[in-house]
């Protein structure tokens, strides 16, 4: 029969102070307080009666408003999650034979990485991009670098990620050209792009522009994608890079949905319908270590994104509700002692994906510590989803963990915490006002250095970093190795590109972009497809953007 509140309250009391108190008289050192990464209590035990009772008027069904559960009703029963590694590194050819190597490996969407100077918007042969050309990720410079790095691979057939933020449109442009190559409409191409400049600022440092007109470049896609893209989504509101800077899973939640709201505003703003964009908003979120609190933290970021759109922005399309979001496993977390540990924690950081309903996972490799992962340790990866899968039984049922009373009350208290860093940056004027003045900023580095500070004094046990250390043999793992030919031949590339193309016609449409970009409300993504069909490479339309626009300058935080 069930009980009441009152009862079940009086039951837990009795419980503490008679079987509780028992044991913990005998290991007093245990009774320490418990709290995980965002600064949430937690008891040895949890019973309804730390429970809202509302908390069910929240939970409701999968696929239904407010989205606890899921945003799908049949969630991995209908189809598992996209299976997508992230992977690029030195020229687009040796990217190319890693994304087919993982599609035959069965993977079932493609992650891009871009090379540091291809994210700065410089092309290879620039002088700032000395020595950095292919190595953290695949150097794309011009619309044949992008055809040769989905050569062989329909683009009918995949879904593509690209992580790319400040030239996220020009890098689009060229996909986008591509695919007409191929024969592949437009609309029937399906993907991502990052173009979340907002974190940028806040976490990662990968800016080109200042905010104004970088948000301006983020609408032009909102409004092209509306149109022309229909199934791509135009922008991956990104946690992941907020968390591996230091923040909790608090901060990652309210962070990223801070940022989200800015961009629907500023959508708006621009003329466009909420109910036109919404539908394909797409997030990015870290999965860490804390298993329960990361799945906690999924559920309580797609109810609070419900919320924002059906109540704060008045979005009718319930498509327009759900947040859909893909997963990456916390490289902070990755160890250079004992690697092959780092197995376990991204299993675990998987499975809290799973469990938490993800759209799309991740998984990293166990040597990313030390190098490129090489194709053996992407391999194990791979199957580490797989095996979760068709494996483990997890995804044999919507959201196994619904109506745990500690998942609820979990998620719960990271809402709690999360819609009071909102209130805080709304008092500001929003998320663009509280970058500008460093406030989360300062919030994450504060946090960071608090779990640093557990790890140094040992609060926070890392296995094999600070405790249960053994002498480190020499690493004798297979090394994925950058050629250092790769700039000189990407060099050359471009060198023969500006003497064979038409250079007037070139010439003449930078020009038309430099136009286009004084106009407040003139459209850029078609001028971006036209000039590098047109062979202007993504150095050129950067520097004509840059000539007009300047390039952002941070504060100097004292």
């Amino acid at each position: 029969m069930p009980l009441d509140e009152k009862t079940i309250s009086q039951e837990k009391e009795r419980w503490q102070t008679t079987t509780l108190k028992k044991v913990t008289d005998r290991f007093p050192e245990r009774r320490k307080t418990f709290e995980n990464s965002s600064g949430i209590a937690l008891e040895p035990a949890l019973t309804p009666a730390d429970v809202s009772m509302e908390f069910l008027d929240d939970l409701g069904f999968p696929g239904e408003y407010p989205y606890t559960r899921g945003v799908q009703p049949t969630m991995y029963r209908g189809r598992f999650w996209t299976m997508r590694q992230y992977a690029g590194y030195a020229s687009a050819e040796e990217s190319n034979a890693r994304y087919r190597y993982l599609l035959e490996q069965g993977q079932t969407g493609l992650s891009v990485a871009f090379d540091l100077p291809t994210q700065l918007g410089y092309d290879a042969d620039d002088e700032m991009s000395i020595g950095e050309v292919g190595k953290v990720g695949v150097s794309i410079s011009c619309l044949d670098d992008m055809r040769t790095l989905f050569s062989q691979i329909p683009l009918d057939k995949v879904s593509t990620s690209m992580t790319i933020n400040a030239p996220a449109s020009v890098l689009w442009a060229m996909y986008i050209a591509v695919g007409k190559e191929q024969g592949v409409a437009p609309k029937a191409l399906r993907g991502t792009i990052q173009n979340d400049i907002l974190k940028e600022y806040v976490a990662r440092g990968t800016y080109i522009f200042p905010p104004k007109p970088s948000m301006r470049l983020i609408t032009d896609t909102f409004r092209y994608g509306a149109g022309e893209v229909p199934r791509w989504n135009p922008i991956s509101i990104s946690g992941y890079h907020i968390r591996e800077a230091g923040s909790t899973a608090a901060q990652e939640v309210a962070f990223t949905l801070a940022n989200g709201i800015a961009y629907v505003q500023a959508a708006i703003d621009a003329g466009l319908d909420v109910d036109d964009f919404a539908p394909r908003l797409s997030f990015f979120f870290n999965a860490h270590n804390n298993f329960l609190e990361e799945v906690a933290k999924f559920r309580a970021a797609r109810r609070m994104w419900a919320r924002v759109m059906r109540e704060r922005f008045g979005a009718q399309n319930p498509k327009s509700w759900t947040l859909r979001f893909h997963t990456q496993t916390a490289g902070s977390t990755l160890t250079a002692q004992q690697p092959m540990n780092n197995v376990v924690r991204v299993t675990l950081q998987a499975l809290a994906a799973v469990l938490g309903g993800t759209q799309s996972l991740h998984t990293n490799s166990m040597d990313e510590a030390l190098w490129l992962p090489t194709e053996q340790s992407v391999r194990v990866a791979l199957r580490t989803q797989q095996i979760i899968a068709h494996e483990s039984g997890v995804a044999d049922v919507v959201d196994p963990l619904g109506g745990s009373y500690l998942v609820e009350h979990l998620t719960t208290e990271i809402e709690r915490l999360a819609d009071e860093y909102i209130a805080a940056i709304d008092e500001m004027g929003g998320a663009a006002v509280a970058v500008e003045r460093g406030y989360m900023q300062a919030e994450i580095a504060d946090a960071a250095y608090q779990a640093q500070k557990a790890v140094e004094q040992g609060d926070q046990v890392i296995v094999g970093l600070n405790q249960f250390q053994v002498e480190e043999e020499e690493v004798t793992m297979e090394q994925l190795k950058v050629d250092p030919r790769i700039e000189q031949n990407q060099r050359e590339r471009l060198a023969k590109l500006r003497q064979s193309r038409d250079n007037a016609r070139a010439s003449a449409l930078l020009a038309r972009i430099e136009e286009a970009a004084r106009a407040p409300d003139a459209p850029l993504m078609p001028l971006f497809i036209e000039a590098v069909e047109a062979d202007c490479t993504l150095g050129e339309i950067c520097g004509v953007l840059r000539g007009v626009w300047g390039e952002y300058q941070p504060k100097v935080m004292l």
